[in-house]
This record gives structure tokens, sequence and C-alpha cells, in this order.
């Protein structure tokens, strides 16, 4: 077991592993392992950085790769202040500050997903045709995110997420217009250069921990109809590629690990084998499925068969649930992991990026063709939406946090916000702000998590995707006395836990704030683990927030534990109130 420190940074709960690795990492008995023996790699790629997906701005249905969002950008503000935002972009997004605080929180390895164009010229841009320009600015930024990550015992691992003309069909991820990586000895022949460059320039940097050399190839080599490679039986274009990247990288870097990836985002491997090298890792990606044996099974097979370490080397965009699963799982097979991704406008992450005001009007703009904000207040928006971009500006998710790390190792429950009732003042607790910990202990909630490629069906953990990424349904809140956020769509057998401490023990009357629907509902609380009375909630056609009251509870000094229960569903929780 890992031996933690909690400890508390501007209100954040962060964790810190004691024992630094040292030294390249390297593949023995089937694990990954440093000079102090197996590690486990904790996680978490930079996506959105210097390669933008359209989701993680809420640009999807509106451009469906880089190019177009920056296209879309450059006419809205100018070729010249476009500049200027994706300099401010790439500034701004990752720093020593946001290293600093990834590893305070327990991550001792990021995953850098690199665009080829930072280090060479596309193709078509080359003065001379077949030979490749070099561009300092790409080396410059990984040569930054490696000081900081050195100076925070953290293994960087290098990620060609968008290679030389597209290595798939789902193009928002390699920023490509058309797939050519398979059809062109051109792009290939840059790729292959681009990594021999690389480990060039690494090949004696420790803390570069593996060169990840192509994400998520998805192409039906055999059939156009498998459009992302799912039912591909050869992959031999592949398995070259990878094999004559491997021999480029070895003329210059014997040391690092070299990971590599199967067809169909990362999973199938079928033609892969056997490896060409013994420094080789095998990687696949996670992604809303069930959190069983059985969904890793094919790769242990692999692990076993051919004597390689694995790496899940994505994952995420799910709730906590889901995330704290999968880490117990991984670990407990001996399997690393990174998630997906640090930083987003949305709230399944780490840190949340704020949309600027004017931002939805710019989108409207883009997707609808309603007026166009002026050159100017466009500019404005975007340098706002880059300001946001700072983690000083960002909001940071402690819940999201505590269940990749605290949640892993232990059941305990802790608050989620400190309640501390003052003598003769009413102590409120929203009702979104129950306490931290694993579904069971601290809340639950009878949808959990997103299992859609299991169940084919889409049904996010939190339906509202508001405030946090648990389980629990939350959804902005119209009440006079509000944090913003209430507790929506109840269902019977569902609850959430609250910590609460007081002052003064005796007979309490809680004030519960409710919202009923045209279905009339129930609760209950427990208080220290006993039951109290069942309430009725009323039907209500106008959705309107109402008081229920609950006399007599006796709350002891100090510490008491509070559960709300639903009975009958159907309505909206803001807050109780003990007075």
């Amino acid at each position: 077991m890992r031996k933690i420190q909690i400890i508390f940074f501007s209100g954040i709960l962060l964790i810190s592993v004691n024992g630094r690795s040292q030294g390249f990492l390297r593949s023995e008995n089937k694990r990954i392992v440093n000079d102090h023996g197996e590690i486990l790699l904790r996680g978490i790629g930079l996506g959105g950085w210097v390669l933008q997906e359209p989701y993680m701005l809420q640009l999807s249905g509106i451009a469906g790769t880089q190019t177009e969002i920056r296209a879309k950008i450059t006419e809205a503000v100018g070729e010249t202040q476009a500049r200027v935002f994706y300099d401010h972009w790439i500034a701004n997004g990752v720093t020593k500050r946001d290293i600093d605080s990834l590893a305070a929180w327990g991550f001792n390895s990021l995953r850098f997903p690199m665009h080829y164009n930072l280090f060479t010229l596309p193709i078509e841009q080359e003065p001379v045709q077949g030979e490749n320009t070099w561009l300092e600015k790409g080396f410059a930024v990984t040569d930054s995110l490696l000081s900081w990550c050195k100076a925070n015992s953290i293994y960087l691992m290098l990620d060609l997420h968008a290679a030389p003309g597209g290595q798939g069909n789902d193009i928002a991820i390699s920023d490509a217009s058309s797939v050519r990586l398979w059809q062109s000895g051109e792009h290939k022949y840059k790729m292959i250069a681009l990594w021999r460059k690389i480990a060039e320039r690494y090949a004696d940097e420790s803390w570069i921990g593996a060169y990840d050399i192509i994400n998520e190839p998805n192409y039906g080599f055999q059939n156009n109809d498998d459009t992302n490679g799912c039912e591909e039986k050869l992959n031999a274009p592949l398995r070259q590629l990878m094999v004559d990247i491997t021999d480029a990288i070895r003329t210059v870097d014997k040391k690092h690990l070299i990971v590599i990836s199967g067809n169909c985002w990362g999973n199938n491997y079928d033609g892969i084998f056997p490896l060409w090298d013994d420094r080789l890792v095998v990687s696949f990606h996670k992604y809303w499925n069930y959190n069983t044996k059985e969904s890793i099974e094919k790769f242990l097979q692999i692990r076993d068969r051919y004597g390689v370490a694995l790496w899940m080397s994505e994952s995420g965009e799910n709730s906590n649930v889901w995330h704290n699963d999968a880490i117990r799982l991984l670990e407990k097979n001996h399997i690393g992991w990174s998630w997906w991704n640090f930083k987003k406008a949305g709230l399944n992450c780490p840190m949340e990026i704020k949309l600027p005001d004017g931002y939805e009007e710019l989108k409207n703009y883009w997707k609808n063709g309603e007026v166009k904000p002026s050159t100017e207040k466009s500019g404005q928006i975007m340098m706002q939406l880059a300001e946001n971009y700072k983690i000083e500006n960002t909001v940071i998710h402690k819940d999201y946090l505590d269940a990749l790390f605290r949640q892993v190792i232990t059941d305990e429950v802790i608050p989620f916000r400190s309640h501390v009732a003052r003598k003769e003042e009413p102590l409120t607790v929203y009702a979104v702000d129950y306490d931290m910990g694993r579904s069971g202990f601290a809340f639950h909630d009878n949808d959990s998590a997103n299992y859609r490629t299991e169940t084919k069906v889409s049904v996010s953990g939190n339906r509202g995707m508001k405030y946090r990424n648990d389980a629990v349904d939350i959804t902005d809140c119209n009440d006079v006395v509000t944090n913003g956020y209430c507790v929506y769509h109840t269902e019977p057998g569902e609850w959430m836990q609250y910590t609460v401490q007081m002052e003064n023990e005796g007979n309490y009357e809680i004030k519960t704030r409710i919202a009923a629907g045209e279905k009339a509902g129930a609760f209950h609380f427990t208080i220290n683990g006993i039951p109290a009375d069942k309430i009725p909630v009323q039907q209500n056609a106008s959705d309107s927030w109402t008081d229920v009251n609950l006399k007599n509870v006796f709350l002891k000094e100090g510490e008491n534990i509070i559960r709300f229960y639903i009975d009958e569903g159907g309505f909206k929780v803001n807050y109780f109130q003990m007075q």
C-alpha cells in the first residue's frame, strides 16, 4: 500500500506520494521499473494545450479540428490577433505552477500530446521537397516542460498525438483534413525523422519516461468500410511504421522505453506481434466500459504471452465513480495509467476553464450565422479565454482529484466543505456539498457512471454536469438563497451524507428547501445512523421552492453524520437548515 501525506494548498486537498523515482524507466518481468523497483505511473495528459480538440472548448459541431478552430478565430479577430491569442494560450496553459500542482496532487507522470507542426513544417510547406525543416518552438516548449517535470521528479511521456498526414479517420485527435499518412511515403519519412530528432535531443534525459510514438491509430487498411480499424486483422502498415520508427530511434537512443499502440484507437493488436525491441511497452486506452477484469483481460494475456509491460495511456471523461473503480482495477493488476485531460471547458477534469462573457455570442455566430461580434470584442473574448487558461483562474475540482488518489486507497469519508454550527446561528448546508468519498460511503446514486461502450446507452453520472463530478445529479438553482446549484433528478434509494459539527447539543428544527414538480415525493434523514420520520413532498406544478420542516431532531455536541435519503423521487433539493 502507498504511504501518503495529506496537505492543503489554497483550500485544495493535495496528496504527496513519498519516495521519489529515479533513473530511466525500463521493462523488467512484465513491469515498468526504475532504479528503485516497480513504479506505477499515475499520470494525466496535457490535452488541449498545443493540440485543441473542439469538445474541450465546447466547439463540437462548430469546428472539426484545431485547424478549423484557428480559422474561425482568425476570421473573427484577424490574423495578427489570432497569433497573439495562440502565443498566450501556449504560454498560459502549462506553467511551472501547473506542474508543481499536479505533482503535489499525486501525479508522477505527464503525457504530453504533441502536434508535429510545432517541430517541423508540413510536407506542403517544405521549401525543398523531401527535406525536413526543424522548428525550435516545439523543442523549446518541450525543454521548459521537461525542466519543470525534473524539478518535481515527474516522468514526461512524449506522445505524438497529431502525426504528419493524420493517423486515422477520427481527425479531431490528429488535426488532419484527411488521412494521408498511410498512403504517403513522404509523411511516413517525416514522422520517422521527427522521432529520430526528438530521440537525439533527449537521449540522455532520464526524466523523459518514454516515447509514445503514435496516438490512437484508427484506420481500416484492408477494408475502407472499417472506418477506424476495429475489425482489422493484419495491421501490416501500422506494424511496419512502428518498427521503422523504433529503428530510427535506436540509432541515437538505446535507453528509453518506446510505447506502441494498436489500431482502433490503440486497442486492436491483431497482426502487431511478435515484438521487435526489448524496451517496448504495450499501451491501450480505456473508455466508457465496465471496470471488470474481463475488460482488460486481452491485454493481460498479451503481457503474459509476450513478457511485455503494459501502460493504460489514456482514459477518463467519466464520473469519479468510474475513475476510482478503473484505477483500483488497473493498479491491482500492476498497470500504470494516464488520465485525460488536465484542463478543459467542462466538468470532468482537474482544472475547469471558465468561459468568458461573450463566448456564447461568438459560438452562435460561428454555428448559426448570428450577429457577428465586432473584431475588437471578439479579440477581447479570446484573450480573456487565454487568460482563463491560467491555473489560478481555473476551477479546481478537488472531488475529481480525491477520487484519483485518496479514494483509491481508503473508504474513509471526509467533508467536501466545512459545516460548523455556531451558537444561536442557523446552519445552512447546501445539498450539493455532501461529503467526499466513494460511492456507497459518501453518497449513492442509481446512475453512477457512463458505460455506453457496453450498454450502448449514454448516461453520465451527474446528469446536469455541474459543480461536482460524482454521480449525484446537480443542476442550476433559481432559488432566492442559493450557492448556484441544487440536487435534482432524485430517485428512490439515492442518498447523500453530510458531516456537521455542532457547538451545542440539543433538539433542533431542520428546515429543508424543496421544489417539487407534478409528482409527489418523500424523503427522510438519518442522524448518526438513527432514522427520522419520513417527510412527504407535495406535488407542485409551478415547481416553486418551499420549506419542509422536521422538528425535535437531537444533535450531539461535536461531529454528527447526517444522511438525506430519497424515498420517492422527482423533487429538487437546495439546502437544509438547522436552527
